[in-house]
């Protein structure tokens, strides 16, 4: 390159220098970590970067003119750029502009009390044993027997992802009563009701009954859980009941808050009976006799005023002399069934009688069987309920 070359490109240069660099304030290292701390930064960015394409553009040209296989040519004169801080350079769009895919819509699980009568659903499984269908069925506004009955209903956001769910008590009627359990659903994006999960269910030990839900501010089902089902001369009022509540867990419900097992209940008797089975054998003055003997055990938490005790042996079969002290009054000769009641029997006490019984001479009794009986009463001689009355009756043979 010649002198006087030379002195051209650094008359450019110079020029260069005056009218775009001088414009340009290089940030000290205080203004650095000022602007990384705004969110002005990209305004700096976007200043930088043009001074530095045109500062680059120069820069390359040079490096070109002093290839190898170049000559220099003629130098276009650079326009003249001002730039004023008090103008803000257009931003540069983030992530989150316009341009980005749309957030796809939450779909809206407020169903009410019509449309999820009207519309098939799946329930989870009932229990084992007798029940109700649970796949693509229909739920009553009844207690119809073999219905699923949609007994109360609320709404909340109980998965956590911004729309309203809907919870419903139902339950499999099963005569008077019949197995509960509350169901969280919720709509797909088509607007088909879908089942998001079971909450809580009655269980044949406890929970047996579900009285009431209720959904939270947070999300939290709240239900109303009693210790034993009504039904059966056994009065909701005697159910314990508390709340307790539920959150999804992302695939299930768990319980958060509220008690977990109940306590003893002041009300609920459980008495059961065994008997052995009647062999009668023949007596010097023709008749037949023979005993039974019965075992009468208080399983419950509390005593039992009265216990009344019923043998449904036939008529032509008798109570004899034998082990019948113990009955509140004689046993009647003629009454069938057979009844002695007997008086109070302690908390986990057990009653044991051996019982005489006399068929007259002469009167035909072949082999069969019948029921031996026990029930828990009151002091007002009132029949109480019993929390597990299969072992209330036990079937004895007569022979």
């Amino acid at each position: 390159m010649s002198e006087q070359e030379t002195l051209g490109l650094a008359e450019e240069f110079a020029r260069y220098r005056r009218t775009v660099l001088a414009e340009v304030e290089a940030p000290g290292p205080a203004a650095v970590r000022r602007t990384t701390r705004q969110r002005g930064r990209r305004r700096l960015t976007a200043t930088t970067t043009a001074a530095l394409a045109l500062f680059g553009g120069s820069a390359i040209g040079y490096a070109a003119m002093n290839g190898p296989d170049r000559r220099p040519g003629p130098v276009e004169p650079t326009p003249s750029v001002s730039v004023s801080p008090s103008v803000p350079a257009s931003p540069t769009p983030g992530p989150s502009a316009t341009s980005a895919s749309p957030t796809s819509t939450v779909p809206d699980g407020r169903i009410s009390r019509a449309q999820l009568l009207g519309a098939p659903v799946t329930l989870p499984a009932w229990r084992a044993g007798p029940g109700c269908p649970a796949s693509g069925v229909r739920l009553t506004a009844d207690d119809r027997e073999g219905a699923n009955w949609l007994r109360a209903l609320d709404h909340g956001d109980v998965d956590g992802d911004g729309a309203v769910e809907t919870v419903a008590l139902v339950q499999c009627v099963l005569g008077t009563g019949g197995p509960m359990q509350v169901v969280a659903f919720d709509r797909n994006e088509a607007g088909k009701v879908v089942t998001l999960g079971r909450v809580v269910a009655t269980t044949i030990d406890k929970p047996q009954w579900l009285f009431a839900l209720d959904v939270v501010g947070d999300g939290t089902v709240r239900v109303q859980v009693g210790d034993i089902a009504p039904g059966g001369g056994w009065p909701a009022e005697w159910s314990q009941r508390q709340w307790r509540g539920y959150r999804w867990q992302g695939d299930a419900f768990a319980q958060v808050s509220g008690p977990t097992t109940f306590g003893p209940n002041p009300h609920p008797t459980d008495v059961s009976v065994t008997a052995t089975d009647l062999v009668l054998a023949t007596a010097d003055d023709g008749s037949r006799t023979g005993t039974t003997t019965v075992r009468i055990r208080n399983r419950g938490s509390g005593p039992v005023a009265y216990v009344a005790l019923r043998l449904g042996v036939p008529a032509a079969v008798r109570p004899d002399v034998d082990g019948w002290a113990p009955c509140r009054g004689e046993p009647q000769e003629t009454r069938e069934p057979v009844t002695c009641d007997l008086g109070r029997l302690a908390a986990g006490a057990e009653l044991t009688l051996t019982l005489s019984f006399r068929v007259a001479a002469g009167t035909a009794l072949g082999t069969g069987t019948a029921e031996v009986d026990v029930r828990p009463m009151d002091s007002a001689f009132t029949f109480l309920p019993d929390v597990r009355d299969a072992d209330n009756t036990v079937r004895i043979t007569y022979r």
